[in-house]
């Protein structure tokens, strides 16, 4: 796949994703949230993509938030349209069934912050900052900002954050919960490549039913969340991802799990 503002690569099961706007810190525009769109359907219909990755071109910025310059122009139809596109892109991203990296390698802001947010973990470089800094310029978070930082990091934190408008560090995002690891900047990608290459030897049903169950349980009630868990779990047993798993414990070997989510 070739886009104006994206990288896009993958190999042995895992895909990165690189925002490529580096002299506008790769900032977010129409084009850009377009783009970002298609290659997200694009990697939904992949069946060999097992992980994605998602970083910044250049050692600044992983994406700098919305393109000002774009979002000034806007009157209120305008901006309604600008922040759908953006949340429909974001939501694609975040309706993925594979596992989903951040890898975030500088200044992730506004809707940096929130495309981070929508993938399942955050690696940071030190030199990374959070924010959701859009009441600086009279306006909110328009990408889901509002809604997915208080589910991941508490109501109090996140109103805070969002009315002072103020940046974290890396390490201040890691205390709060956002950030699962952080590390130096030039070992980011080595650090999230691991944990990539760990999960794409994982069993795809399996791994495919654990993000859904996941992701639909934070917004049941605990019963009926341990429901769902229970007929996943069911389904799993089903695949050939639960013969093998089980069948290489007893016989003392590593499991090896195919691409494919049923038998050849």
């Amino acid at each position: 796949m070739e886009f104006k503002n994206l990288l896009f690569q993958a190999e042995a099961g895992i895909a990165t994703l690189t925002f490529n706007r580096p002299k506008a810190l790769n900032a977010l525009n129409a084009e850009l949230l377009g783009e970002l769109a298609q290659a997200l359907e694009a990697v939904a219909g992949d069946e060999d993509i097992r992980v994605l990755i998602l970083t910044g071109a250049g050692d600044k910025s992983f994406v700098a938030g919305a393109d000002i310059t774009e979002l000034a122009k806007c009157h209120a139809l305008q901006a309604k349209l600008f922040a759908t596109r953006g949340q429909h892109a974001i939501q694609k991203l975040q309706c993925l069934s594979i596992p989903v990296i951040a890898a975030v390698n500088g200044f992730a802001l506004g809707g940096g912050s929130e495309i981070a947010l929508a993938c399942d973990f955050i690696y940071a470089s030190e030199n990374a900052k959070f924010g959701l800094p859009e009441i600086t310029l009279g306006i909110i978070p328009g990408f889901g900002g509002t809604q997915r930082l208080p589910r991941l990091i508490g109501m109090n934190m996140a109103k805070e954050m969002i009315f002072t408008g103020k940046m974290l560090s890396a390490a201040e995002a890691k205390e709060l919960g956002m950030v699962n690891k952080v590390v130096a900047p030039d070992a980011l990608m080595t650090e999230v490549m691991a944990t990539a290459k760990s999960i794409a030897q994982k069993g795809k049903v399996s791994l495919r039913a654990a993000k859904q169950v996941i992701n639909a349980g934070m917004g049941v009630d605990l019963k009926t969340g341990c429901s769902m868990e229970v007929d996943a779990f069911a389904l799993c047993m089903a695949s050939p991802d639960a013969k093998e798993g089980t069948t290489a414990f007893l016989e003392k070997r590593k499991a090896v799990f195919k691409a494919s989510l049923t038998e050849d």
